[in-house]
C-alpha cells in the first residue's frame, strides 16, 4: 500500500516537473526514473615528462701553491721615558716674631673731699597768730592776726672723692726674634726622553691562489612517462525512462560505522558499498544516485555540516574509483538539519536516540 501511494506521489511531481517528458503507458503502482546515458570515454595513451631536464655540474677544485714572505708583525715606534728632577736644599731665614711694644699701666688716683649742698631753699609764708589773751571780743578770732614770716635755706656737707691723676700707659719696646728653614729647590728639572723602539718582521708561509675553482655541466635528459587517459568521445544526456523498484527511489539506510569525527572509509564500510551499492547500480545503469549523509545534534551546527558532507563525499569518491561515471553521483550532506526524532539542541537524549540521527544513507534520482 505504501509503495502505491508513494508512486502516486512520485507521478504528480514528475507530472509537474517534467509534463512535456512522462512514460509512455506506465503502469499503475510501479515507479520510473529517467535513465541518463552515460558519458562515453575513451582511453588514449600521452607521453607526460615527469622529470624535466636538467644540469648536472662537476666541480674542478682550485689549484693553490705555498709561498713565504716576511710581513711586518709590530711596526716601529717610540717610547717616552720620565727623568725625574734633581733636587737641592736651602736655608731661609724669617721672622719667626715680629718685634713689639710692653705697655707699663699706671692706675687712676684719688683724693678726698667735701660738697655743700641745699638741701632745702630759703621760703615765707603766712602764719597766724595765736590768741591774745586780753581779747574781749566773744570771737576768738577777732583777736588773732597775720604775720608773713621767713625762713632760710637748709644744707648739708656730702664727702666726695676726686681724681687726682687718670691712668696712663707707658710703652717699652720688645724686639723681634727671627729663626731659618731649608726648603728643597729644583737644581735641575724633570725632562722626558724619546726612545725609538725598532718594527719588527716574521717570515711567515701562505697558500694562495693559482687557478679559482670552476664547473663542467652534462646534460641530463628529461624523462617522459606514457600515461592512459580518458578523453571523451560522445557527451551523455537524458534518453528514456526505466522502471525501478519503488523502495530504491526512497532513502535506503546504508549502515557505516563511522569513526568518531572522520571522513574515512574503512575496510568494512567500502565492503559494504561494494556490495549495496554497486549491485544497486549494475542493476540501473544510466540512473543517477544520491548520498545522502546526517549527523546528530551534538556539536556546532558548522562542524556537523561539514562533517556530514565530507562523508558523503567520501562514498561517492570511492565509488568513482569503482569505475561509476561522476556524473550519476550526487553527494549531499545535510549536517544536523534533517533530525529523525526529538533530539534536537539542548534536549537530553539517550545515546541511542542520537545514534538513529547519525546515518548514511543513498536512492535513486533523476
Amino acid at each position: 500500500m505504501k509503495k502505491n501511494i508513494y508512486a502516486i506521489v512520485f507521478l504528480a511531481v514528475s507530472v509537474t516537473t517534467f509534463a512535456q517528458d512522462l512514460p509512455l503507458n506506465p503502469e499503475p503502482g510501479k515507479c520510473y526514473v529517467r535513465c541518463t546515458t552515460p558519458d562515453v570515454y575513451e582511453n588514449k595513451e600521452e607521453q607526460v615528462e615527469v622529470k624535466a631536464a636538467y644540469k648536472v655540474l662537476k666541480e674542478i677544485p682550485a689549484e693553490y701553491k705555498t709561498v713565504t714572505e716576511e710581513v711586518l708583525v709590530k711596526e716601529a715606534s717610540k717610547r717616552y721615558e720620565f727623568v725625574p728632577a734633581v733636587w737641592g736644599t736651602e736655608t731661609v731665614e724669617y721672622v719667626s716674631k715680629d718685634a713689639s711694644n710692653m705697655l707699663t699701666l699706671t692706675p687712676a688716683s684719688f683724693k678726698d673731699s667735701t660738697v655743700v649742698v641745699e638741701v632745702k631753699p630759703a621760703y615765707a609764708r603766712w602764719e597766724l597768730s595765736p590768741e591774745k589773751p586780753d581779747c574781749e571780743s566773744s570771737n576768738p578770732d577777732d583777736c588773732k592776726y597775720w604775720c608773713y614770716k621767713g625762713y632760710p635755706a637748709q644744707y648739708t656737707s656730702v664727702p666726695t672723692v676726686e681724681l687726682k691723676q687718670d691712668a696712663f700707659a707707658t710703652p717699652n719696646l720688645v724686639a723681634e726674634k727671627k729663626a731659618t728653614y731649608t726648603k728643597q729647590v729644583i737644581k735641575e728639572p724633570a725632562r722626558m726622553e724619546e726612545i725609538i723602539i725598532p718594527a719588527e718582521y716574521k717570515t711567515i708561509t701562505k697558500t694562495v691562489l693559482v687557478k679559482d675553482a670552476y664547473t663542467t655541466e652534462e646534460i641530463v635528459p628529461a624523462v617522459f612517462e606514457t600515461i592512459t587517459k580518458e578523453v571523451l568521445v560522445k557527451k551523455g544526456g537524458l534518453t528514456t525512462w526505466k522502471e525501478v523498484e519503488c523502495s530504491l527511489i526512497e532513502y535506503q539506510a546504508l549502515p557505516i560505522n563511522w569513526n568518531l569525527g572522520s571522513a574515512t572509509l574503512t575496510d568494512e564500510a567500502k565492503k559494504l558499498i561494494d556490495e549495496r551499492l554497486m549491485t544497486v547500480l549494475e542493476n540501473n545503469p544510466g540512473v543517477k544516485l544520491e548520498i545522502a549523509s546526517h549527523t546528530d545534534s551534538r556539536g556546532s551546527k558548522t562542524s556537523n555540516q561539514d562533517l556530514s558532507e565530507r562523508r558523503a563525499l567520501a562514498v561517492v569518491n570511492y565509488l568513482k574509483t569503482k569505475g561509476i561515471n561522476e556524473s550519476l553521483l550526487v553527494a549531499n550532506g545535510y549536517g544536523e538539519n534533517k533530525l529523525k526524532n526529538r533530539c534536537s539542541d539542548g534536549v537530553s537524549c539517550t545515546e541511542r536516540e542520537h545514534a538513529v540521527n547519525r546515518r548514511t544513507e543513498f536512492r535513486l534520482i533523476q
